[in-house]
């Protein structure tokens, strides 16, 4: 799958993506419990960019320039711009 084809609200079966930047490390609680979470953002083979959403122990697995698959994930959006991550069900790899 391409960043041109990801679709907000919608399943993402698999996405290679390589990291730009990695935003700043925030904490979060709230009813279902609390963690982290970091912003980064990235792009596919075409250049093209979309934000990943790192989660809790995904954080620490990625730096900039690394290159992910997520498979089974989710892509939503926030203030108009699309977003993927790896969800409860999806898993987040660093490629070699």
């Amino acid at each position: 799958m391409k960043v041109s084809e990801l679709k907000a609200r919608s399943a993402v079966d698999e996405i290679e993506l390589e990291i730009v930047s990695k935003g700043e490390v925030r904490e979060f609680a709230n009813d279902r419990g609390s963690g982290k979470v970091c912003s980064a953002a990235a792009k596919d083979a075409a250049g093209d960019e979309v934000t990943v959403s790192l989660w809790n122990d995904e954080i620490a697995k990625v730096e900039d320039g690394t290159k992910i698959k997520i498979e089974k994930g989710w892509c939503s959006e926030f203030q108009g711009n699309k977003q993927v991550s790896a969800g409860k069900f999806g898993t987040l790899t660093v490629l070699e």
